[in-house]
């Protein structure tokens, strides 16, 4: 399937948006209070190796649903001055839940039959240079190993260098680690973010053997993290 195909995006793509004021809420609230007051001690490595400008996806580790509120407070506009896009799963898009993610800058996909919408609407977010995060891995796991990654981060990756040859397009590796699998209060949290690929590197006329290429490279990114972080 061609990512870059031409496709409309439905609804609940088109509903997804950034508002200001709540992100004005949001970000000190889970940094000055949430964090602090709820779990141990947080500590993040790596954050000079967050890109302040071009597209970005941002591939970390997927072990809970705290983890948007990581990713952001990590990587987001108190260490790079940008907002994040999220891609989340379907599932999660619902209710109270819902209605924060899609104001926050979440968007939903069907893991096991995701549709070229939701896909064409990531790489058109990219082309327009913002951070997105994608969790490689599909899904939530409580281990502590790195599970075999999907392509999908790979292809939405090179689609959009090849319509935008000149892209400075990058991944960017990030570990997740709690102390405990099912984060409770007093929970620590460890976050190392590693270098950023370049997607560059990679030929984008050959995208199957690219995208298997810079998917075992984020694979072995995310791995060393863990193993250094362990």
């Amino acid at each position: 399937m061609r990512l870059s195909a031409i496709a409309t995006p439905t609804p609940e793509l088109l509903d997804s948006t950034i508002d200001s004021w709540l992100m004005d809420i949001i970000y000190p609230f889970g940094r000055n209070l949430l964090m602090p007051l709820y779990f141990g001690h947080l500590e993040i490595t790596g954050k000079e190796n967050v890109p302040k400008t071009g597209p970005v996806i941002v591939a970390p580790t997927h072990r809970s649903r705290w983890d948007a509120v990581v990713v952001s407070l990590a990587t987001g506009r108190q260490v790079s001055g940008r907002d994040l896009r999220f891609m989340v799963t379907s599932s999660e898009v619902t209710g109270i839940q819902g209605w924060f993610i899609r104001h926050l800058g979440g968007f939903p996909i069907d893991i096991q039959r995701p549709e070229v919408s939701s896909l064409t609407y990531s790489v058109a977010l990219l082309k327009q240079g913002e951070m997105l995060v994608i969790f490689p891995e599909g899904g939530i796991f409580r281990d502590r190993q790195v599970h075999r990654l999907k392509r999908g981060v790979a292809r939405i990756a090179l689609d959009v260098l090849k319509q935008n040859p000149h892209s400075d397009i990058k991944i960017l590796p990030v570990s997740l680690r709690y102390s405990q699998p099912y984060p409770t209060w007093g929970t620590d949290i460890q976050v190392d973010i590693g270098q950023p690929i370049t997607v560059a590197n990679y030929d984008t006329e050959k995208i199957r053997t690219s995208s298997e290429a810079l998917t075992n490279e984020l694979q072995n990114r995310l791995k060393k993290l863990h193993e250094t972080s362990a």
